[in-house]
């Protein structure tokens, strides 16, 4: 550790914390509080991903050199709170009722050292200035422009800048609260009857059932004329949401304005039916942000001239619209890291830290962010014993699990240490074939327990990607979603949504050398390079972090077989 710099981000006062480690500009570690504590899209102190982390990576709190925070609270209650009460009286109120969460914003620095016992130095950085460095340093790409849209982070909605040669600069600030593409987004998560902060990706879902160019009922206008009204363009790279619509900039937890409710009627709740008018609201809510989104980008491509783009904050989640942007080839390639959300904002924390440390620090191309969790054989073994069951050790593990899902066997997959981000990409997965198409409802209804509707991602041979993806790029980290060809259609249907879209991942074997070996194993065993790939939990439950919850989780649903590691067990 002599002469190195180690940096330990964290990702605190929100949704999702987390921790992450660097070493001299190397990820060494990056967990999930919600892993630990199963709460999910967790909004606790990350004690247990600093412990983990710093377990990970062999180190002591005592060896960190800077503890970098992804969040400037000072700056949060200056602009969030002290000068809009100046500017709007309405503000005043709103401030005195949050008077609780501008006193822990204004001590946190006291949380941080009592939760920890860190005794040593805390910087803290700009929240989207930490998604920015979080995209664009592991890109490997030279140059590029660095686009951040989320909820809000400390009073800004979104940031661009461009990055060259390792340097972050030419900053437009972008959006400030409550013109915010993240928050309208949850807000009509909200009123379509799902969690907010939470379940965006189910409206996202939901948005391909819908048109938005259908009329409201009892009105004469489209459901994509009033969200253009809700969402307006005011400049080339600005936007505003209309005031008439929202309410969550005044009241907490109603989201949406009466003008809203009058026009689309009741909110709904979450075990009401789901009508053709709810899957308009979402289809138009979808196409309005595309719209938007991919307007600014094509504008900030002719002012800044880059051939490359990384994308980050919680938008950056939205895989239809990532996949609309590679398709308008705007870009000769995207990179969108895999926890591009709040918990990617640690990670970039690290990044920032260690560029005022080490100002040679350049972009260089991560392929693992399998940064979490680990177990050794021993610990793998002593869960099974737990459970009463006798796990066996397979010669040939890759042929044995091949096939077992050629025969539609559904296959709990836990290896190595755990991925970073929301998406299972390998190491935490729930397998199977990606045929016949019944196999979605299948496993909605049996294994997830979750909506009819939601689709599940193809996960492929990178050599065999174009024949079955209309994609020019890798998509190693599932989050571009991209048309399916004829051979898709026909061969991979389980995997295809329902507007012949499917969110891709790519594998290569620098990306995941045993996940590879599996899906080259199924291959040859059935001429298909494509498996289904589903995070390995239940609806409402993040991704089984432990051994012990792997198992849990495989004998309280229809998976019919697990694998940790190489132990292997199978259900009569």
């Amino acid at each position: 550790m002599k002469n190195a710099f180690l940096a330990l981000g964290i990702n605190y006062g929100g949704h999702d914390t987390s921790a992450a480690l660097m070493l001299d500009g190397e990820l060494i570690a990056a967990c999930e509080q919600e892993r630990y504590t199963l709460d999910k899209h967790s909004r606790r102190f990350p004690t247990d991903a600093v412990e983990d982390a710093l377990s990970l990576a062999g180190v002591k709190l005592d060896d960190v050199d800077e503890l970098a925070f992804s969040f400037d609270p000072i700056h949060h209650i200056r602009e969030a709170y002290l000068k809009t009460a100046i500017e709007d009286v309405s503000r005043i109120e709103f401030l005195i009722n949050d008077i609780g969460r501008i006193e822990e914003n204004f001590y946190i620095e006291k949380t941080i050292r009592r939760n920890l016992g860190f005794e040593g130095l805390i910087e803290f950085y700009n929240h989207h200035k930490c998604h920015l460095a979080s995209a664009y340093y592991p890109s490997g790409y030279e140059e590029s422009l660095l686009v951040s849209y989320d909820g809000i982070g400390e009073f800004e909605t979104g940031m661009m800048a461009v990055g060259r040669s390792g340097e972050i600069g030419s900053f437009i600030p972008g959006n400030s609260y409550p013109d915010s593409l993240g928050l309208i987004y949850s807000a009509i998560t909200h009123y379509l009857g799902w969690n907010h902060h939470c379940d965006e990706g189910i409206i996202m879902g939901l948005a391909t059932y819908g048109d938005p160019d259908h009329c409201i009922s009892g009105s004469a206008r489209t459901y994509r004329s009033v969200f253009e009204e809700i969402i307006r363009e005011t400049g080339d790279l600005t936007y505003e949401i209309n005031r008439e619509w929202i309410s969550y900039h005044q009241v907490r937890d109603k989201w949406v304005s009466d003008k809203f409710l009058m026009t689309f009627g009741p909110k709904r709740y979450f075990d009401d039916p789901i009508a053709q008018h709810h899957m308009d609201i979402a289809s138009a809510l979808q196409s309005r942000l595309e719209a938007v989104v991919i307007n600014q980008l094509r504008c900030a491509k002719r002012r800044f001239k880059v051939d490359h783009l990384c994308l980050s904050g919680g938008v950056g989640l939205n895989c239809s619209l990532n996949g609309k942007i590679e398709q308008e080839q705007i870009f000769d390639s995207i990179f969108v890291p895999p926890a591009s959300g709040d918990a990617g904002a640690a990670i970039g924390s690290c990044y920032l830290a260690t560029k005022a440390r080490v100002e040679s620090l350049k972009p260089k191309k991560v392929v693992d962010f399998y940064l979490g969790s680990k177990f050794s054989t021993s610990q793998i073994y002593e869960a099974f014993v737990a459970r009463d069951l006798e796990p066996e050790i397979i010669e040939d593990l890759y042929e044995a699990v091949a096939d077992r899902l050629a025969t539609g066997k559904i296959v709990g997959w836990f290896q190595g240490r755990a991925e970073f981000g929301p998406r299972a990409l390998g190491n935490r997965s729930i397998l199977t074939r990606p045929y016949p198409a019944e196999m979605k409802d299948y496993l909605n209804r049996r294994v997830k327990f979750r909506e009819e509707f939601r689709p599940f991602a193809p996960a492929v041979l990178y050599s065999h990607l174009e024949d079955y993806f209309k994609i020019r790029q890798e998509s190693p980290h599932m989050l571009i979603a991209c048309g399916a060809t004829d051979v898709a259609k026909e061969k991979i249907p389980a995997t295809v949504h329902s507007d012949n879209s499917c969110r891709v991942q790519s594998v290569r074997p620098e990306n995941n050398s045993r996940f590879f070996s599996l899906l080259t194993a199924f291959y040859e065993k059935t001429q298909c390079p494509v498996l289904l790939n589903t995070s390995f939990n239940v609806k409402g439950q993040p991704i089984v972090n432990t051994p012990i919850q792997a198992i849990d989780c495989y004998l309280s649903t229809n998976i019919d077989c697990l694998v940790v590691g190489d132990y292997f067990i199978e259900k009569n």
